[in-house]
């Protein structure tokens, strides 16, 4: 009896299995032996809602590529770059040079290749790529998914974005439409289309895995979309598309394991990066209306709110940006912005962090005029901004070392030579001083000397050579100016200003 019930046993195991390996389109079977056993019947699994839209999505991959394919074009580029000679002395000898030079001493020229993508967004020719593709380019060769080949040429680039777009003659060329990327959700299905590695069109699956991402790329516009799509070299200025076959960013760059490059200079670890479809066609449309990019700009450096400093300013949340530098003679310098500020809305718009209120000041045309709204010294104001033409870099203050302290009275040292609280041992700032760690010998501060690791103040941008020009928004003109200053503070957060090589922070110290 007991080999019956084992063989059942087995039975319903095997049955279950079949139908799990038939996704759901096989029915199980009885387990009884007699004839009078009941029958387990098992649903059909494409019932399922959930399923269904699976199976439906699943059939149309093919669909949406093949629509969206032909307008992602490969584009070519060839620059030629002066070879440098260095310090080579083999050089000065002119047996070398008729090898390695041009007879003449000058060193030779160099040609080099490069590979990218582009995309097709108007039926007559014009194609939206990035600036790191075109960039310094001599010539350009556009190939189409047909295998039409075109001589292209920039109409106008825009570093700041890495954007850029190129003209072929041509007509009744298929497009990509834009999508509205600021609907794009995390988690949404998308599609990277390009050439890399030279494989022309290699689409490849992902999702959005982010949005408003910024990396320390230098001065460059960031308001990446992330995905885990794979992106590699020559996937640059290839589309983002999202599973209606609309563009809803341009890939630019990846990350590799702690280093990364425009177009993924590298190995994918599934970190790809690409410029957002309404940034990308704002920058676009002035390209080819205009040839350049024209910019807003109010001359200030900003920083982000931690729950700390929005304590210390009194925010009851981390919405806005600190103004960190105001630069002299600057739009906002003109309208009153202080070093301190901390800006909560522009026109009327809340603002989440600095790069969102970047954003915003730059989509606006210089000559036009901003509100904005802020906190300062706990009290809420309104000011308005006329706007300026943004200069070629993207730092809002373009010059930094110009910021000068309004204070001419000298510096007022004291008696004592270096103190130490909350781990920070800070000296006197002498003008000696002050010309090593770069900033003018009027500036009023301490100057850093060590920070214990083992302290809270590890956790502030502070390091040997900064200068801490004021404690609870109150200035620092001498050692004992920060001895009082902080034992005030004493079993309590202290704001501290922080001037490192005429960049201005704020950091919150916590007690020990």
């Amino acid at each position: 009896m007991s080999n019956v019930v084992q063989f059942r046993r087995s039975t319903a195991i095997l049955t279950l299995v079949a139908a799990s390996i038939g996704g759901g389109l096989i029915a199980a079977f009885a387990v009884a032996t007699h004839s009078n056993a009941p029958v387990a019947v098992v649903a059909r699994a494409d019932t399922n809602p959930s399923q269904r839209r699976v199976n439906e999505l699943s059939s149309s991959f093919a669909d949406i590529i093949e629509k969206a394919s032909p307008a992602v074009v490969k584009i070519s580029m060839t620059r030629i770059v002066k070879a440098q000679q260095g310090n080579n002395p083999l050089m000065s000898d002119p047996f070398f040079r008729q090898f390695f030079g041009d007879g003449s001493g000058r060193p030779r020229s160099q040609r080099e290749e490069g590979l990218g993508s582009g995309i097709i967004i108007s039926p007559d020719g014009y194609i939206l790529t990035n600036n790191h593709v075109v960039d310094k380019a001599t010539s350009l060769k556009v190939t189409l998914s047909d295998g039409r080949e075109f001589s292209g040429k920039a109409v106008g680039t825009d570093p700041q974005t890495d954007v850029a777009v190129v003209k072929i003659d041509s007509s009744n060329l298929p497009i990509l439409p834009f999508a509205n990327s600021d609907s794009a959700r995390v988690g949404d299905l998308c599609f990277a289309i390009g050439n890399p590695f030279g494989q022309d069109h290699t689409v490849t699956m992902g999702i959005v895995s982010a949005k408003n991402r910024s990396l320390e790329r230098g001065s460059y516009i960031q308001n990446f979309i992330q995905t885990d799509a794979a992106i590699n070299p020559g996937n640059s200025g290839g589309a983002l598309i999202n599973a209606n076959g609309e563009l809803i960013g341009m890939n630019t760059m990846i990350l590799t394991g702690g280093s990364g490059g425009f177009g993924g200079e590298g190995g994918n670890i599934g970190l790809g990066f690409a410029v957002p479809s309404n940034l990308a066609k704002q920058v676009m449309d002035q390209l080819i209306k205009n040839g350049k990019v024209s910019r807003g700009y109010i001359g200030v450096t900003l920083q982000d709110l931690t729950p700390d400093l929005a304590q210390q300013f009194g925010l009851k949340d981390g919405h806005g940006a600190i103004v960190n530098n105001v630069t002299a003679g600057s739009p906002g310098d003109k309208a009153g912005l202080k070093s301190g500020d901390v800006i909560t809305a522009i026109n009327g718009h809340k603002v989440e962090n600095s790069d969102e209120l970047t954003l915003d000041v730059i989509s606006h045309p210089p000559g036009s005029s901003v509100t904005l709204d802020l906190l300062r010294n706990g009290q809420p104001t309104t000011i308005k901004v006329t706007l300026a033409q943004r200069p070629g870099g993207v730092n809002w203050d373009q010059n930094k070392d110009e910021q000068k302290n309004n204070n001419d009275s000298d510096n007022d040292n004291g008696n004592d030579g270096s103190v130490t609280e909350r781990g920070i041992t800070v000296e006197p700032l002498t003008p000696d001083i002050a010309q090593q760690v770069g900033v003018p010998s009027s500036t009023k501060g301490v100057v850093v000397n060590n920070v214990d690791q083992a302290s809270p103040a590890a956790d502030a941008p502070l390091q040997q050579g900064s200068i801490i020009i004021a404690v609870d928004r109150k200035s620092v003109a001498s050692v004992s100016d920060f001895r009082k200053l902080m034992s005030a503070a004493s079993g309590k957060p202290v704001l501290l200003t922080i001037n490192n090589g005429g960049t201005v922070t704020f950091a919150v110290v916590q007690p020990k």
